[in-house]
């Protein structure tokens, strides 16, 4: 087996005297053809990652790359639900809708920083299950997935994983709503229909989302902050009700000095895929319903072991 030696370059980008602290890889429970969709996608999106050298970038610019390669993708909603029982890690590069998105990008991102190459699909979920996965970790079961974005960025900024930025902009407002989305609308989640058993503890995790402090910039004052932000930024739409906080995310993009907004649409007229949009302020403006944005910036995860010695091609 031909070994890859690290360059001495590589070695100064990705320090090896950091602390190994990213949980491992939870056991490949379902078959990889369920799990993971788009291999000649994932191969095309390594080599352009390779060829222009996207690791040398701050980890904003990279998940921006990675969101722009996959603009035009097919928006399709529900592409986490993939068996009645076994819960699993999932990507899926031919559809996605706006939180598979942001989170396949930054899943990519990170990678291309976290080991060295070569890449391989399981390399991205295991990304993604240390963003979507409360600790980090899939057990296997259907509520060990952090299904509230509220819950997403608390878990991950207590990781250190990654920066609310909200409350320390311009203008933030705190929030207070009752979450009781799945619990009621049950049906509608292939995993719940099949395990009624778990509304119970469903019903808990959504009482404690419900108490999570969550501040928004209130839509009115996004125009002022939008200096504030930068590329590869999480965006989270919050929206006039009672019954959650966000209804839609995407990804910050900054063009020409303004902060603009990547996502996954399922809008018609907007061709019900990933797009990048207009400016985030102008979006806002354009729906009665959206009430602000929260705003998480993610951080490189600590590096892998494997940059600490040779790693033998797979």
């Amino acid at each position: 087996m031909k070994l890859v030696v690290l360059s001495a370059l590589m070695l100064a980008v990705l320090p090896v005297t950091a602390q190994h602290t990213v949980t491992p890889p939870s056991p490949v429970r379902l078959p990889m053809g369920t799990i993971f969709k788009g291999d000649a996608k994932f191969r095309t999106l390594v080599q352009q990652a390779e060829k222009e050298n996207w690791r040398q970038l701050p980890l904003g610019a990279r998940t921006i790359r990675a969101a722009r390669a996959m603009v035009g993708t097919p928006y399709v909603n529900y592409t986490l639900e993939v068996h009645d029982k076994i819960e699993s890690p999932v990507v899926n590069l031919g559809g996605m809708d706006c939180w598979t998105y942001y989170e396949n990008a930054l899943a990519f991102a990170r990678m291309l920083r976290y080991k060295p190459a070569p890449y391989i699909p399981q390399d991205m979920l295991h990304m993604v299950e240390v963003e979507r996965y409360r600790g980090g970790v899939c057990t296997g079961g259907y509520l060990s997935r952090m299904h509230h974005l509220e819950e997403v960025f608390w878990d991950n900024e207590r990781r250190g994983l990654a920066k609310n930025i909200t409350p320390r902009l311009p203008g933030a407002v705190r929030l207070r709503r009752e979450i009781r989305e799945m619990t009621v609308q049950w049906k509608s989640y292939r995993y719940l229909r099949n395990s009624p058993s778990l509304l119970p503890e469903m019903g808990r995790i959504e009482a404690r989302v419900s108490n999570l402090p969550v501040w928004h910039i209130p839509k009115k004052g996004v125009r002022a902050i939008e200096g504030y932000l930068q590329d590869g930024d999480v965006c989270a739409i919050t929206y006039n009700g009672s019954g959650g906080y966000t209804s839609h995310v995407g990804l910050i993009v900054k063009l020409q000095g303004r902060a603009y907004f990547a996502h996954a649409t399922s809008d018609r007229d907007k061709g019900r895929m990933t797009i990048i949009d207009r400016p985030i302020t102008d979006y806002l403006n354009q729906g009665s319903k959206h009430a602000g944005i929260v705003v998480l910036r993610p951080n490189d995860l600590p590096p892998s072991k494997f940059w600490a010695r040779p790693l033998a091609t797979r």
